[in-house]
């Protein structure tokens, strides 16, 4: 079966080509229909018919929008092209990472060997010259990335990411193979990457907002929003602030090995993250990170193997505990399907609301619910 796979994506790969794209079919009717809309935008600007449910019906500025990733008023030209979701290395030897800063919504989720590895979801990215270091794909990952409608952007996978990721992904990758399994969709070129010499390899490759979008051009992604997509999280509004009735200043996911926990910031309204004994921070800032947002979501975890690769599932639903301003609410969490957005319900059925700005999702175990510490 892999094999046959295998012919099938060479064969489709070379009909791309030849029609100018790399390994990605022509651009679709969605997609030509999209950028004609953006052509003809009239100058009065409403969201109701392109923003997320959040803001329906309301007017902004002309050249503004609701981001979908941080419900704040953007420019348009931020807020409606698609993110990037890019696999950043957590491993000790490759830390801090570089211009993680700026990355609006962080997924961070156990892998093999009890260590985490994270995703940065990057809305306003441009003249980010150093992103990274990269890291591989493992599938659960390519879900997550996929209620954000994001571009996907992984230096590798594990083989059982193959099938999802030449399943029509919109995916960047630094292979254009895998043993085992053959050719793949994603990759652009060796120039989408590159290595520094400051850390050893793996830990040393990086990519570029430049690189990244050229990658996109190559594979004929659109760079626009799906017609269809609507947000993932419910915002509070600008003159809004949520807060639960119980507190939470101090909380801890339950990892093993950077045993990482956030720190509430009266002062600032926010969450300061640590790990490894210390402040996280950004490489090229030296800023500590924080967020407006955490989020605990349990899910169903597995072994695939003996060499420890991981099977989460990302649309079964769960427990999650919700924190914001200090304070918490226990929900539960839900999926439409595995590649819609996850929403989240207090125990009255009403949807959880969000304050305004950054959100930290960290994935945990549903059987170690017990070593989540919050105080």
């Amino acid at each position: 079966m892999k094999k046959k796979l295998a012919v099938l994506a060479a064969v489709l790969m070379a009909s791309a080509v030849l029609g100018g794209c790399a390994q990605k079919a022509p651009e679709t009717e969605t997609q030509t229909q999209t950028q004609t809309e953006t052509q003809t935008e009239t100058e009065t600007e409403t969201v109701a018919t392109e923003a997320g449910t959040f803001d329906q019906g309301e007017a902004l500025p002309k050249g503004k929008v609701r981001s979908y990733l941080t419900g704040k008023i953007v420019d348009k030209k931020i807020g409606r092209k698609r993110p990037y979701a890019i696999m950043l290395n957590n491993i000790y030897g490759a830390i801090p990472q570089a211009g993680i800063e700026r990355a609006d919504v962080v997924y961070e989720a156990p892998v093999e060997g009890a260590i985490t590895r994270l995703m940065g979801i990057f809305e306003d990215y441009d003249g980010m010259e150093k992103i990274g270091s990269v890291r591989s794909c493992r599938e659960y990952y390519v879900h997550f990335a996929k209620e954000f409608d994001a571009l996907y952007v992984h230096y590798g996978q594990a083989v059982y990411a193959c099938e999802i990721l030449n399943s029509n992904i919109d995916n960047i990758s630094g292979l254009s193979s895998q043993e085992g399994f053959g050719q793949l969709y994603g990759y652009a070129g060796e120039e989408t990457f590159y290595r520094t010499d400051d850390r050893p390899s793996p830990h040393n490759c990086y990519t570029s907002a430049d690189r990244l979008i050229e990658a996109t051009k190559k594979l004929c992604y659109s760079r626009e929003y799906d017609k269809d997509y609507d947000g993932h999280y419910q915002f509070a509004g600008d003159d809004q602030t949520v807060t639960f009735t119980d507190p939470a200043t101090h909380i801890e996911p339950g990892y093993e090995v950077n045993e990482p926990w956030f720190d509430y910031n009266a002062d600032e309204g926010v969450y300061y993250r640590y790990q490894y004994g210390d402040a996280q921070i950004d490489q090229l800032t030296g800023d500590q990170l924080k967020y407006d947002n955490v989020i605990f979501q349990l899910c169903e975890c597995y072994p695939l193997d003996d060499h420890g690769y991981l099977a989460i599932e990302a649309e079964k639903g769960g427990t999650a505990y919700v924190f914001t301003k200090g304070t918490y609410e226990k929900c539960t969490w839900t999926k439409d399907d595995i590649e819609s957005p996850a929403r989240y319900f207090d125990e009255d059925g009403n949807e959880i609301t969000i304050n305004q700005g950054k959100t930290w999702v960290c994935v945990v175990y549903d059987t170690k619910e017990d070593q989540i510490v919050i105080e």
